[in-house]
């Protein structure tokens, strides 16, 4: 499942996101609360299935994105901002099609 702009409230939260900067420091925990409200507002009585596992797809991805332009592909650098063990995070990388 691949939330698109747009859809489930993806370029609300954007929107809340480029306001916070002039009014507040909005936080990562506000952002995926609204986000995920919005998203089973626009569901309606359907139930996911396996969304536990679909959500933790959809931020790994990015973070593990964002983390390897931040660290420049240090993986030891990107395992201790995680919190996680070299090995931990490259098996994530290799789920991901991120290992070189």
């Amino acid at each position: 499942m691949i939330l698109k702009q747009g859809q489930y409230g993806v370029s609300n939260m954007n929107k809340k996101m480029a306001l916070a900067e002039d009014l507040e420091t909005i936080t990562l925990k506000q952002v995926v609360k609204d986000t995920l409200r919005n998203y089973f507002a626009n569901i309606g009585g359907e139930q996911p299935i396996d969304f536990y596992n679909i959500l933790l797809e959809e931020i790994e991805r990015p973070l593990l994105e964002v983390l390897i332009n931040h660290t420049h592909y240090n993986q030891v650098k990107m395992a201790h901002i995680l919190g996680i063990s070299r090995g931990t995070l490259r098996k994530k990388l290799k789920q991901y099609g991120m290992l070189d």
